[in-house]
């Protein structure tokens, strides 16, 4: 009996683990269910790629690495584990609920592809490109996760799909450019945003803040090489555009467009590709509105602070991060729901994965005093977004602590 609890509760916290969940919650509900079937909760001990399960006469040891997110599977082993401690579910039952969890399948690829095209033309527009820039990253991004299904996900590893997924948006839009349609640095920007890691990004920041540095830290080592992969891939594509053009391209900066720089446009913009980017991280569609909420919220405090209140960059993306952090915890327990479904696509418009574009071009073009400005920025934007997630937390955290106390 004891053995089987210990597989079925190493079973939940695999499935959670491969599909994006931070280690405190895979720990959750792991101990949820091992308390209530009555065995002690020690055993286990879970790194971010890993789950060790030990007992007097019982060792295992799992390497779980991370497929990709698909938040709704994370959703429902959780709820099964509420069922767990309330006492609605047999061990039987509860390993039989788990298996069938483990088999669902992830969105519809057609959903994904029209996801990924009006996420990035949503976000061509929250950094200033104009409705035939939005346009033309809508195609690339379109472009882009039809390979990624096709073949990224099958036949490559993580390092290669992005380098290659990274080279062939910026070819379709170095190839726009030519034809005189949009502007190069605006549409970019857009098509490049499905490959940004939004998941280990917002985990190991949540790790950090729950004091496991070996995880945290992991995570976002995996998100800079996805960083990395991408700028990586956008070389490429100017290098290769140089040497049969013969010359680099000029890019003038980003465009701002008077009609979807407007405050109603932005909003909306920013509401439809965080709802859109919730598609491409598995996220229940009953959840899609609160979590494009979460993103517009977060934009609308960082457009508030940058052009009424003259607040700097950093400080404009640090008080933004902390409303989403606060939304995303409100949506979390409103719903019943772990935090990270919305907190990870509610910190995505504050991302700075236009930093990683303007960064690499700045390298490929010999404008290396730009590139390390431009690189510095979007490291303060970083930082700024990490610390404002972990100083609500550790504020909710001690107030929680003051409470149960009391």
């Amino acid at each position: 009996m004891k053995d089987n609890v210990m597989e079925v509760a190493s079973m939940a916290g695999r499935i959670m683990l491969e599909n994006g969940a931070e280690i405190a919650r895979v720990e959750e509900v792991m101990s949820r269910i091992a308390t209530h079937y009555g065995t002690d909760s020690c055993n286990f001990f879970v790194l971010s790629n890993g789950i060790f399960t030990t007992d007097s006469n019982h060792a295992k040891v799992e390497h779980i690495p991370f497929h990709g997110s698909q938040f709704d599977k994370v959703v429902e082993v959780c709820r099964v584990s509420r069922q767990v401690e309330r006492g609605q579910l047999s061990i039987q039952q509860c390993e039989a609920r788990l298996q069938a969890i483990r088999r669902m399948n992830a969105h519809p690829a057609t959903e994904q592809i029209f996801a990924s095209a009006l996420g990035s033309a949503g976000f061509c527009a929250i950094f200033g490109g104009g409705i035939v820039d939005c346009a033309v990253s809508f195609v690339c991004g379109l472009l882009l996760w039809i390979y990624i299904i096709a073949l990224g996900n099958r036949y490559m590893s993580k390092i290669t799909s992005n380098i290659a997924g990274g080279m062939l948006v910026s070819l379709l839009c170095i190839v726009c450019h030519h034809l005189g349609i949009g502007h190069l640095g605006n549409i970019i920007t857009g098509a490049i945003i499905p490959l940004v890691p939004g998941v280990p990004f917002t985990n190991g920041i949540r790790d950090l803040a729950n004091e496991d540095y070996i995880a945290g830290a992991t995570r976002l080592l995996d998100a800079l090489m996805v960083f990395l992969c991408i700028a990586a891939g956008v070389s490429f594509a100017f290098m290769l555009d140089y040497a049969v053009m013969g010359e680099m391209i000029h890019i003038d900066g980003m465009h701002t467009d008077s009609f979807t720089s407007t405050w109603a446009f932005q909003i909306v913009a920013s509401l439809v590709g965080t709802a859109a980017f919730a598609v491409l991280f598995g996220v229940p569609r009953r959840y899609y509105i609160d979590c494009g909420l979460c993103g517009m919220a977060g934009w609308l405090t960082y457009m508030v602070l940058m052009r009424l209140c003259g607040s700097s960059v950093v400080i404009a993306t640090f008080f933004a991060a902390i409303v989403v952090a606060v939304l995303s915890y409100g949506f979390a327990m409103f719903r019943r729901c772990p935090v990270i479904v919305f907190l990870v696509c509610g910190i995505f418009p504050l991302v700075p994965g236009a930093g990683v574009f303007w960064t690499t071009y700045n390298v490929v073009s010999d404008q290396l005093s730009s590139a390390l400005a431009t690189g510095f920025t979007a490291l303060k934007l970083t930082f700024a977004i990490v610390f404002g997630i972990i100083i609500f937390m550790e504020l909710r955290n001690r107030l929680k602590h003051t409470a149960l106390k009391k």
